[in-house]
């Protein structure tokens, strides 16, 4: 999936540099790329690895920072298959809402962390891939010939950088899937003071699954009397954020990018899961 996803957006690139790119999307183009972005995530069913080849891909054909992180939170943590799953467990009604929140939060932080002007904390030979020329030729002289040439060469220069953290960051994960210690999860869920839904995110990262693997999870949660709200945003932490996604992320960004990415989305399912408390 990443070297196809490489190839085709280096081909691309041959026709939109990134400076081309940033100005098509631009003022208010680009304000309508955030919710555009987090609507491609919400129809594409990639649990978070698998939407890191396709931000990885986006990233370096120059599309805003914001915007690619639109499509990447919004991608595992309101997709398809999960909206479907959770509606059976929940009802139509808190699964409308759910995919409301998920939607906002992936296009508002999607906009926050656009607005910050990160691009400097991406890694060093991501702006410089970024900055360079897209070929020896002027764009509109290129061969077709040529700009598949350019893909190959993406192909070879992006994944050979990448490829061997996926494969780590993949195995973790398949090493704890699915694993979730239900006992201490209750303590917390149970519980009305507070900081039970900052401990349910805190806890909800280092772990790994897709929305397939966690719906069961959170009917069994919630049929032993765990608080709605707090099992939501455990639910969205733990399939938005995982720690195989942030290895293969370090590739393409510093740890201080992945530190403001990871602190901006956990501000909206603490707020997702105190609402749902509060209402609920």
């Amino acid at each position: 999936m990443l070297a196809a996803i490489v190839f085709v957006t280096g081909v691309l690139r041959s026709w939109f540099s990134p400076e081309k790119t940033r100005a098509i999307l631009a003022g208010k183009r680009e304000i309508a790329g955030y919710p555009l972005a987090a609507a491609l995530g919400v129809l594409t069913p990639f649990c978070s690895c698998s939407s890191v080849p396709l931000f990885i891909g986006l990233v370096s054909a120059g599309i805003p920072l914001g915007v690619t992180f639109s499509f990447l939170i919004a991608g595992p943590m309101v997709g398809p298959l999960g909206l479907g799953l959770l509606y059976g467990v929940v009802g139509w009604k808190i699964a409308t809402i759910y995919l409301v929140f998920g939607f906002t939060i992936a296009t508002v932080a999607g906009f926050v962390l656009g607005k910050l002007g990160l691009e400097r904390y991406l890694q060093d030979w991501v702006r410089k891939l970024n900055a360079g020329p897209v070929g020896d030729l002027p764009e509109e002289r290129l061969t077709f010939a040529e700009r598949l040439r350019i893909g190959l060469e993406q192909v070879r220069e992006i994944v050979g950088k990448v490829w061997i953290w996926v494969v780590v960051g993949i195995s973790i994960g398949a090493l704890i899937h699915g694993y979730v210690p239900e006992a201490m999860m209750l303590r917390i869920m149970c519980g009305e003071a507070w900081w039970s839904v900052p401990a349910a995110v805190v806890v909800g990262v280092p772990m790994y699954t897709n929305a397939a693997g966690v719906i069961p999870i959170v009917e069994a949660l919630l049929g032993k009397g765990a608080a709605l709200g707090t099992t939501l945003a455990f639910m969205m932490s733990v399939i938005a954020f995982s720690l195989p996604e942030m290895i293969i992320l370090k590739q393409v960004l510093t740890y201080r990018l992945i530190a403001i990415f990871i602190a901006v989305v956990s501000a909206g399912f603490l707020a997702t899961g105190f609402l749902f408390n509060f209402i609920l």
